[in-house]
C-alpha cells in the first residue's frame, strides 16, 4: 500500500478505535468501584472492601495500559494530520488542550494517591479521591467528545484567512452532536464495566470457586450495571439521529440535497460515505439487542440471589457475551467516523486536505510500528487482566497490608 491518505486513515482508525476499547471499561469500572467503596466506607462491610480491591485492581491495570495507547493517539494529530491542525486548530485543539490540563493531570494525580493511599488516609478522603478520579474521567471524555462533536458538526466558529477561529465557546461546549455522545458513552462504558464484571463473576462461579458470597455480591452488581445502561444507550444514541449528517443516508431527500450542495461549493466528487458506515449501524444495533435480552433476562433473574451463583448456564452465557459491548462499540464508532467522509471536518476541510505531505514509505514504516505497537498493548492488557481475574480476591495486592501482600506474591525462584 503507497497511498499517505489511506495508510493514514487506517492508522488512526487502529489507534482510536484501540484506545475506546480501554476508555469504555476504564470509565465504567471507576464508577463501580466508586460506588463500591462507598458501600464498604458507609457499612464498614469487609466483603464490599475486598471487591474495591479486586475491581481496582483490574480497573488500574486498563488504566495504566491505556495511557499508552491515549498518548500514542494525540502524537498521530501533529504527525499525519498538519493539514487538520494548520486550518482548524485553533477551535479543535482547544478542548484537547482543556482534557490534557484539567483532566488529565488531575485524573492521574488523584489516582495515583487512591493508589497509595491505602491505610495512610482517613477513609472519607481515600473515598472522595476515587470519586474524583471518576469525575475527572468523565470531564476528560467529555472535552474528547467536544472536539470530536465539533468535527461531526462544526458550531461556534468563523473562517477568517483560511483558518477557522473559534467565536463562541458555549456553542461548541453545549454542541448536541458532543454533549449527546457523551452521554451514550458514559452509559455504554457503565455498560461494558457491568458485563465484564458480570462475566468474570461467572467464571469464579462456574467454576465451583468458595468465594460465593464475594462473586455472588459482584455478579449482581454487574448485572444491576448492565440493568441501568442498557436503555439509556440506545435513548442518547437515537437522540444522536436527529443531529445525523444527511450524507450518511444519501438516497433519502437530505442526502441528495447535501449532496447537491457541496457538490456547489467545492465541485464535483463524491460526497457519499462508504458502506462500510451503513454496516457498523447495522452491527451495532444487532449487538445491542442481544445485550438488551441479556438485561431483560437478568432483570427477572435478580431477585434471586441463589440462582445467581447457581445458575451455571447463565454462567457460560455472560461470559460468552462479554465481546458484545466491544463489538457495538467499534461497529458504532464505524458509523460515526467513516459515514462523516469525505470529511474530516464536515462541510469545512475534506480528509485529503488534513493529511500531512509525507512520503509513502515514512507513512508505512510509522503504520506497520504502531500496528505492531498497538497488537502489543492490546494483548498485553488482555493478559494481565485474565491473569489477575482468575487469581480471585485473594491474590488482589492493591491496598493489601505488607504480610498480605507477600503472601499473594509468587515464591522467589531458587538460584544455585
Amino acid at each position: 500500500m503507497d497511498d499517505p491518505l489511506m495508510l493514514a486513515r487506517v492508522q488512526f482508525a487502529l489507534t482510536a478505535g484501540s484506545h475506546f476499547l480501554f476508555v469504555a471499561l476504564t470509565l465504567g469500572l471507576a464508577t463501580l468501584v466508586a460506588l463500591t467503596q462507598t458501600r464498604a466506607t458507609l457499612s464498614r462491610s469487609a466483603v464490599h472492601a475486598r471487591m474495591t480491591r479486586f475491581w481496582g485492581q483490574l480497573y488500574v491495570i486498563n488504566y495504566a495500559v491505556g495511557i499508552v495507547t491515549g498518548l500514542v493517539m494525540e502524537f498521530q494529530l501533529g504527525m499525519n494530520w498538519s493539514g487538520m491542525s494548520e486550518m482548524t486548530g485553533g477551535v479543535f485543539g482547544a478542548p484537547l488542550a482543556m482534557e490534557t490540563v484539567a483532566a488529565f493531570f488531575v485524573e492521574s494525580t488523584f489516582l495515583g494517591l487512591w493508589i497509595f493511599g491505602w491505610d495512610r488516609l482517613n477513609r472519607w478522603l481515600h473515598l472522595a479521591l476515587i470519586w474524583v478520579v471518576a469525575f475527572t474521567a468523565y470531564l476528560s471524555a467529555y472535552f474528547i467528545l467536544v472536539a470530536n462533536g465539533w468535527m461531526q458538526r462544526p458550531v461556534g466558529y468563523e473562517m477568517r484567512g483560511g483558518t477557522a477561529h473559534l467565536t463562541d465557546l458555549g456553542a461548541l461546549l453545549t454542541n448536541p452532536a458532543a454533549v449527546l455522545a457523551f452521554f451514550h458513552v458514559l452509559f455504554g462504558g457503565l455498560l461494558t464495566a457491568g458485563l465484564f464484571m458480570a462475566a468474570v463473576s461467572a467464571y469464579h462461579l462456574l467454576r465451583r470457586t468458595a468465594e460465593v458470597e464475594f462473586f455472588r455480591r459482584s455478579i449482581r452488581t454487574g448485572l444491576v450495571a448492565l440493568v441501568v445502561s442498557v436503555f439509556p444507550v440506545v435513548v442518547f444514541g437515537g437522540m444522536q439521529f436527529a443531529y445525523l449528517q444527511p450524507t450518511k443516508h444519501p438516497a433519502s431527500d437530505e442526502g441528495k440535497a447535501a449532496v447537491a450542495e457541496f457538490t456547489a461549493r467545492f465541485g464535483p466528487g463524491d460526497y457519499t460515505p462508504p458502506g462500510l458506515a451503513s454496516a457498523g449501524e447495522a452491527v451495532m444495533t444487532a449487538a445491542w439487542a442481544l445485550m438488551f435480552l441479556l438485561a431483560a433476562f437478568a432483570l427477572v433473574k435478580l431477585p434471586f440471589g441463589r440462582w445467581l451463583a447457581r445458575g451455571r448456564i447463565f454462567h457460560v452465557v455472560l461470559i460468552v457475551a462479554l465481546p458484545l459491548p466491544y463489538v457495538a462499540m467499534l461497529s458504532g464508532w464505524i458509523f460515526r467516523e467513516i459515514g462523516r467522509q469525505p470529511w474530516v471536518v464536515y462541510g469545512v476541510l475534506k480528509t485529503e486536505d488534513a493529511v500531512s505531505d509525507v512520503a509513502p514509505g515514512l507513512m508505512t514504516a510509522s503504520f506497520a510500528a504502531f500496528t505492531v505497537l498497538f497488537a502489543v498493548l492490546i494483548a498485553v492488557n488482555a493478559w494481565l487482566l485474565a491473569r489477575f481475574a482468575r487469581r480471585g480476591p485473594d491474590a488482589a495486592a492493591l491496598g493489601a497490608p505488607p504480610a498480605e501482600r507477600d503472601a499473594a506474591a509468587p515464591a522467589p525462584v531458587p538460584t544455585y
